[in-house]
């Protein structure tokens, strides 16, 4: 039937059209078997571990079995996932050994982020939890206080977050770990991150495009990362790809993907399995690292890949009610959801439980026996749970002097341009802690500067290999994020540059890595880190070249919506003040931090002073745009992005021309988040400071970047605010004009002179003695200006409607075709 699951455990793959050769691509290894005591302390190891992590999710009493189960011993609401956790745990084991064996700097990155139970029993035992939460301590009292209170309020919930030691990584939306891990050995030369994918992550676009992120790997300067695809046939509740896959197909794959795979399934003896895969997967590691370390680098090296097959909720029941469990979908969530109620289910539950023989396995105080405690590495900081890399690690930038990069006050400069000498100076100092992840669109957004003094490091290229460099390109918006995550939450500090349109890809990984962020700073233990830093460019105001698809400011809603004590968005309106933005932005600390501007050529408006005084207030009147510097306005006119700003400033321009009498006050607004409500935010003003810079009962009209609706929900909350009216993009667009671009969504300088004078009207008699025909006649340019648009060729010279000679530009350029390349005389604005 359509839909049908098949309902048998651990189905095999069916035959697959791959030539038979292509198995011989799997490594094959002898398989001596462990010594009898290695291999009895792994058992009682793992019996010990799954033991708490299925009492996790049933019990909320009696935890050792101290008596028979009773239906008041299961928690009336049972959560978490068993299917992933005995191979979670087996590989956990095995990489103890590894770790004091060899003596690893280590982390485990777990994708199955439901696995929880799991990571959290390993804690435990290791005594992890006990060093961060000593109400969980190695003792009868702590395991009690582990397993009663998971997945109830104030307990760890059942997925793995920034509340799990050892964690770097989100345990919610699926697809991520890898690339994450790939972040995390960047300029860690000795860390090696052991991955586990899960066959249901695999099945995601941004893991599929993650097995190519070693290409991204120097490993003369980075770590590695043992990728381990843990594949047990199941997703919730039907089959996964890779469990459908044989051998001969997973072999095909990962060579494509140009790794060394190894298949670890021999379910006999699994631990001589895994301990052979894992030691020969370390020594490929170490023999490539010393390669290129050596100054002989292997050109395309293959890293090793283990595909470890294991049946999903192994060790759990094999069946429930005449249905199978173990090795079937099943076992994903909660075996026996009715062991609250049913009778036979809570005796399976307490036949299951005493399979793992806890009275072997724990001591009359609760505690792990001492042969299962002599697993656990002896140098504390070894464990994967108290590596300090992963909850301690921030080095900081070298202190940033932006000021030597100051743009001359009057003149026409890129900001991205300016900024990207200010990031090749950064890179300059900090050539170990500082990198940025860009999709392929660097030098489209004018940041090539940071190319005189560094490479992109790619390493699948014959002219790119073994030469390092800070920028990595790849056109995968996912794994810059999941780079620019692992690097800083591993204590570096990154930029992610991007297309505006473009960064809302990104969406739910940056909102999945907020909600890491705000669980670790409410965790005491875990230290702060560089904020992400993301540099939006290419804005709509200027994709007029692109098309309608380049055009959508949408993440600057995105992040508004996140906790205020993360959430940061700066629209610096000219070169100076994006000097400042940016070099405060990479020296902050657990933020997120979103910067939008131009790429094209535009006015610069402050010094270096005036920027570092005008950024460090948010916002500032701008006297030389304003009548007699802004004092007794009839109306306010607020600038919010660079373009937005321009145009602001051109209808003052234009008013002191064509309306005389009106008095205007020009604001800038840099820090989006003072606008907030008093006290929503930490840079929120004041009504009081609000009414000052904004008066308190003239009319306001905003000029924003963004969407209407997110600055309405920024502005709620504040008095009086009926005042308001508000443009900003509004969806209109198309390949056209940049000019035309400020038209259609009503944003032009004529549509902001239009909102002055209404707004004005209400105050001023002589302007409202001229009302109906100064709009007229403000609309009107506005269709001569577009009719004109439309008839004339690419090329044509352009004279704006209304222009005057107080609204001169420097280079007289054709603004039909850019916006960014004039600048305003400001001196004119400030007479009189």
């Amino acid at each position: 039937m359509p839909g049908e699951v098949i309902d048998r455990p651990n189905p095999q793959p069916a035959p697959s059209t791959v030539p038979d050769y292509v198995a011989d691509l799997l490594v094959r290894l002898d398989k001596p078997t462990l010594h009898d005591d290695t291999n009895q302390v792994l058992a009682k190891y793992r019996r010990a571990a799954n033991y708490i992590a299925a009492a996790m999710i049933f019990l909320q009493d009696n935890v050792l079995l101290e008596r028979d189960l009773k239906f008041d011993d299961i928690k009336p609401r049972l959560l978490g996932h068993w299917g992933t956790c005995p191979g979670l745990t087996l590989v956990y084991s095995h990489l103890n050994l590894l770790i004091e064996k060899h003596d690893l700097d280590m982390i485990y990155v777990v994708g199955p982020g439901h696995g929880a139970p799991s990571l959290l029993a390993n804690l435990w035992i290791e005594g992890s939890l006990a060093k961060f939460y000593p109400e969980c301590s190695q003792d009868k009292k702590g395991l009690n206080t582990l397993i009663t209170r998971f997945s109830t309020t104030g307990g760890f919930p059942s997925h793995i977050n920034a509340e799990t030691p050892g964690a770097i990584h989100e345990g919610g939306e699926l697809g991520y770990a890898l690339s994450v891990s790939f972040g995390a050995v960047m300029d860690n030369p000795d860390l090696i991150v052991t991955c586990i994918v899960g066959d249901g992550e695999s099945e995601t676009g941004p893991t599929a495009t993650a097995w190519h992120s070693y290409k991204y790997i120097d490993p003369a300067e980075s770590g590695a990362v043992l990728p381990i695809v843990h594949v047990n046939g199941f997703k919730i509740s039907e089959r996964t790809i890779y469990g459908c896959m044989d051998d001969k197909e997973m072999a095909a794959l990962f060579t494509g993907y140009g790794y060394q795979p190894r298949v670890v399934d021999d379910l006999e003896d699994i631990d001589a399995d895994l301990s052979n895969s894992m030691e020969w997967a370390l020594s490929e590691i170490r023999k490539i690292q010393k390669a290129a370390r050596s100054g002989k680098p292997i050109m395309k090296p293959r890293w090793p890949v283990l595909i470890m097959r294991t049946p999903k909720g192994w060790s759990g029941p094999k069946k429930v009610h005449g249905e199978f469990v173990e090795g079937s979908f099943r076992a994903h969530q909660v075996p026996l959801a009715a062991a609250k109620t049913e009778k036979g289910e809570l005796e399976q539950l307490q036949e299951w439980l005493e399979s793992y023989k806890p009275k072997e396995l724990f001591k009359d105080n609760g505690d792990v026996i001492d042969e299962i405690k002599n697993l656990v590495p002896k140098n504390p900081e070894r464990r994967l749970g108290q590596n300090k890399k992963t909850y301690d690690p921030y080095q900081g930038l070298q202190p940033i002097d932006w000021r030597k990069f100051e743009v001359k006050k009057g003149s026409s400069e890129s900001c991205m341009k300016t900024v990207g000498k200010l990031l090749e100076q950064v890179i300059k100092d900090n050539p170990k802690t500082f990198r940025i992840f860009s999709p392929d669109e660097f030098e489209s957004n004018k940041l090539d500067t940071v190319l005189n003094s560094t490479n992109r490091n790619f390493q699948w290229d014959q002219f790119s290999n073994a030469r390092g460099g800070r920028l990595i390109e790849i056109l995968s918006e996912h794994q810059c994020q999941g780079f620019l995550q692992g690097y800083s939450l591993t204590g570096r500090t990154a930029l992610f540059p991007s297309y505006e349109a473009f960064l809302g890809i990104i969406h739910t990984m940056m909102v999945q890595y907020a909600k890491f962020g705000k669980m670790a700073r409410e965790s005491t233990w875990r230290k702060p880190i560089a904020s992400i830093n993301y540099l939006e460019t290419s804005t709509w105001t200027r994709q007029e070249h692109n098309g309608f698809s380049h055009q959508n400011p949408s993440f600057i809603g995105a992040v508004l919506n996140l906790k205020p004590s993360a959430a940061r968005v700066y629209l610096p309106p000219d070169a100076n003040t994006f000097l400042s933005t940016m070099a405060h932005c990479l020296q902050s600390k657990s933020y997120v931090n979103l910067m939008v501007g131009s790429k094209q050529p535009s006015a610069v408006f402050l010094s270096a002073e005036e920027a570092e005084n005008h950024c460090r207030a948010g916002a500032s009147v701008w006297k030389f745009a304003s009548t007699d510097g802004g004092l007794d306005p009839d109306v306010v006119l607020v600038g919010i992005g660079a373009e937005l700003t321009f145009e602001v400033i051109a209808a003052a321009v234009l008013l002191k021309d064509k309306v005389p009498n009106l008095r205007v006050r020009v604001v800038n607004v840099t820090d989006l988040m003072i606008l907030g409500a008093s006290s929503s935010h930490p840079h929120s003003l004041t009504d009081e400071d609000f009414d000052a810079l904004f008066t308190a009962d003239v009319p306001i009209h905003f000029n924003y970047h963004g969407y209407a609706n997110e600055l309405k929900g920024l502005l709620f909350g504040r008095p009086n605010t009926g005042r308001i009216s508000i443009a900003s993009y509004n969806e209109e667009g198309s390949t056209t004009t940049p000019f035309n671009m400020m038209l259609v969504n009503e944003t032009s300088r004529y549509h902001v002179a239009i909102q002055a004078v209404k707004g004005a009207a209400k105050r001023n008699e002589k302007v409202r003695l001229h009302l109906h025909e100064t709009v007229s006649e403000l609309k009107g340019m506005i269709s001569g200006t577009q009719k004109f648009i439309v008839e004339q060729k690419t090329g044509k010279k352009l004279k704006l409607l209304g222009q005057t000679n107080a609204d001169s530009h420097s280079t007289d350029p054709d603004y039909i075709n850019d916006i960014g390349d004039f600048s305003i005389d400001t001196a004119s604005l400030s007479e009189g």
